[in-house]
């Protein structure tokens, strides 16, 4: 069975405008419009963030566990979207090792990148449902 997790909460700000509660963190996801880059990043640029953010996760832990540097490690992420339906098509993840990783840890470290919560998610995809609530619904 898997983990219980807390609930995520997004509730509708104005415009495309949403704000998302997490763990009682709170962050705002919108749409650019024209000139406007909007007051927070896309919900597809939070889904592809959130990739990038988890291969990193993983790759510090393997760093740590293994006693080596930390410092100047980063992920870039770059992603294409597609239509009909529209989705991401691709994703690329470049990762910037500090200096010191030694090259006979590059499989075992490629190895946990590829494997991070998300990765996993992508590559054997969760059961989705969506379920339509009206206020006539709770009071029913």
């Amino acid at each position: 069975m898997g983990t219980e997790t807390s609930p995520i909460e997004i509730r509708h700000l104005t415009g495309d405008r949403f704000a998302v509660g997490i763990r009682g963190h709170e962050l705002v996801v919108d749409q650019p419009s024209g000139s406007d880059p909007g007051a927070g990043p896309t919900p597809t640029e939070l889904f592809v963030a959130g990739l990038g953010a988890c291969v990193g996760f993983y790759v510090e832990r393997y760093l740590r566990r293994h006693h080596l540097p930390l410092e100047g490690l980063a992920v870039s992420v770059e992603y294409e979207i597609g239509e009909r339906p529209a989705r991401v098509t691709s994703v690329g993840i470049r990762l910037a090792l500090p200096a010191g990783v030694p090259s006979e840890r590059l499989p075992g470290l490629m190895a946990v990148a590829s494997h991070c919560t998300v990765h996993n998610s992508l590559e054997d995809p969760p059961e989705v449902t969506i379920k339509a609530e009206s206020p006539e619904d709770a009071t029913a």
